[in-house]
């Protein structure tokens, strides 16, 4: 049986990365990844871009029953917690299943150092001269792209014909 290499971020499952390949006539432009489902036991292709973007690394303290999603992946009850990890998605540095509350806060507590590491890293970042204005610059960006989206779109409805009589609109005033 193969082993999972991968996992999808949202979703869980159990994917194994098969081969990267230079796509061919209309995805001439674009790196194709091909991967097997595991659980399905069929093969599908995506884009590198994509496989990047919803799937990552199997690591290595992933809980091997929920692939470190933390959810109930054999019954299928999204909302129920892992039996194997207890909900935590991660299990020992050894790959066994946490034994007693000790062992349990152990791995609580590597996720929560995780985390304070992760954090850390994006306060540094942020306190960067110039990162707070790229950022704030960015968001004014994508808004007023938002608005003239939207004002774009509500002249073209103007300009277009309504369903009343002679094309007229029937607006409700």
């Amino acid at each position: 049986m193969t082993q999972p290499t991968h996992t999808h971020k949202t979703r869980g499952g159990r994917f194994a990365l098969v081969a990267h390949y230079n796509g061919d006539t209309s995805l001439e432009s674009h790196q194709i990844v091909v991967y097997r489902d595991l659980d399905l036991e069929v093969d599908t292709a995506t884009t590198t871009k994509d496989w990047e973007t919803n799937w990552r690394p199997v690591a290595g303290d992933d809980c091997t029953v929920c692939m470190g999603t933390g959810t109930d992946q054999i019954k299928g009850n999204k909302d129920r917690p892992c039996g194997g990890c207890f909900g935590l998605g991660k299990v020992r540095q050894d790959g066994e299943t946490p034994k007693d509350r000790w062992q349990l806060a152990e791995v609580a507590a590597g996720i929560i150092k995780r985390q304070q590491q992760e954090l850390e890293q994006r306060r540094q970042a942020m306190a960067l001269p110039g990162v707070k204005a790229a950022l704030e610059a960015h968001r004014m960006e994508r808004q007023r792209q938002q608005e003239d989206a939207v004002a774009e779109q509500e002249q073209k409805w103007r300009g277009s014909r309504g369903h009343g009589p002679g094309g007229a609109r029937h607006t409700g005033d």
